[in-house]
């Protein structure tokens, strides 16, 4: 990806949050999650390239502590939500398959209600790959603007999952058609479509661009006036979680301790198609694709 979509930072100081000080696997430099303060505007930038961004303990872990900061602090106006490298976030990180099912489900629930109790805007700012449980994270924000290079695809039904916990932000932003279509065909889909489906906000050639237009309209407005109003947007999707969350979690860890689910992610790992794949399949056109 050319450049690092990193809206809302200018000369701002780095303030690491609870990763600090803790390298990820194959970085050694810094935290999963770079957190950046600039005019009000916190930046939390998913910066673990080497996984795609993948949804590991320690970054949803310090992604959770990021927002709960942001929103605690009364300064702070809006919070961008954006990436380095070319994928967004790749989904769960399938490495960690071997560590608590319930546990993982448990944190990413809580990642996502985290994303619309923030008493902030959380804009989202992508110009990459989104992936099965990335777009849990772009269902939850308020706002979404996607670049040229950003694509969209729920393959959980690939791998002998279902988008259960992520089910709960991305049907209500959909159409119904749409969730239809794209949570059964796996398909990939681009920006404008995104756009059309009312999954993203706004397609927009300069991310940057754009994400400094809404936060310029938000900065006027008062703390207060921002959480009441943000609250009336994600009331029905909070009341979901209460309402179906806990089953989802549990359906989710259900599929994921699978032998159907272990047989599809060994074969992503392994870039072949998995048991189940049709004749036609085997050629492995379909393997070694992002998920």
């Amino acid at each position: 990806m050319a450049g690092r979509p990193e809206a809302g930072r200018g000369p701002g100081r780095s303030e690491a949050g609870r990763g600090q000080g803790r390298p990820e696997a194959g970085r050694g430099d810094g935290p999963p999650v770079r957190v950046d303060r600039s005019e009000g505007v916190v930046t939390l930038t998913l910066d673990t390239p080497h996984n795609r961004n993948a949804l590991s303990t320690a970054l949803v872990d310090d992604l959770t502590a990021g927002l709960r900061d942001a929103g605690a602090d009364r300064d702070v106006r809006a919070v961008v939500l954006t990436h380095t490298g070319g994928t967004f976030c790749a989904g769960a990180d399938l490495t960690e398959a071997g560590s608590s099912v319930s546990s993982r489900t448990e944190q990413m629930l809580t990642l996502l209600r985290a994303i619309l109790e923030t008493p902030k805007p959380v804009i989202g700012r992508i110009d990459g790959h989104v992936r099965a449980g990335g777009m849990g994270l772009v269902g939850a924000c308020d706002l979404v603007v996607a670049g040229p290079k950003s694509s969209f695809a729920l393959t959980e039904a690939r791998l002998g999952l279902a988008a259960s916990i992520v089910s709960l932000t991305v049907v209500p932003r959909m159409t119904s058609r749409a969730a239809s279509r794209y949570f059964l065909t796996t398909e990939t889909f681009g920006a404008h479509e995104a756009e059309a489906i009312g999954l993203v906000t706004e397609a927009a050639a300069d991310t940057g661009a754009t994400v400094a237009e809404l936060v310029a309209a938000i900065r006027p407005s008062s703390p207060q006036g921002l959480a009441a109003s943000k609250r009336l947007t994600t009331a029905a999707m909070l009341a979901e979680f209460d309402h179906r969350g806990a089953d989802l979690a549990e359906e989710s860890a259900r599929l994921f301790a699978s032998d159907e689910a272990r047989e599809g992610m060994m074969a992503f790992l392994q870039k072949r198609s998995p048991s189940w794949a049709a004749p036609a399949e085997s050629s492995g056109a379909a393997v070694g694709k992002e998920t």
